[in-house]
């Protein structure tokens, strides 16, 4: 709690600055900004790191201790520009070039 000392009829605050609605009118420096790898404003400036993701480190941050984390960022969340087309791709067997074969209509009309 925070001590009010009543002086000459009103209530003041002590001289030492308490943890909490006075601290708070201090706060007006960033520690973290935007990152460039996540999007998150997580990247601590001084220390030159993310942490959401590790930035720039190679691999991704992440815990087995928070699955809730990983399903967030986990493959199918986001557009999947490369893995959606996959499984079309695989049934093709990957093939890739050419030009499809010309189908003859008598044929495609008896079948």
């Amino acid at each position: 709690g925070v001590l009010l000392f009543f002086v000459s009829g009103f209530a003041s605050f002590p001289s030492t600055m308490t943890k909490g609605t006075h601290s708070f009118g201090k706060r007006h420096s960033k520690s973290h900004t935007l990152c460039r790898r996540c999007g998150r404003k997580s990247f601590h400036k001084q220390k030159g790191r993310c942490a959401g993701c590790a930035y720039p480190a190679p691999k991704i941050r992440t815990y087995n201790w928070s699955q809730k984390a990983q399903r967030r960022r986990a493959p199918g969340t986001g557009r999947m520009r490369y893995l959606k087309n996959v499984p079309k791709r695989f049934k093709a067997g990957f093939r890739e070039g050419g030009q499809a074969k010309k189908q003859n209509k008598a044929v495609a009309a008896s079948a």
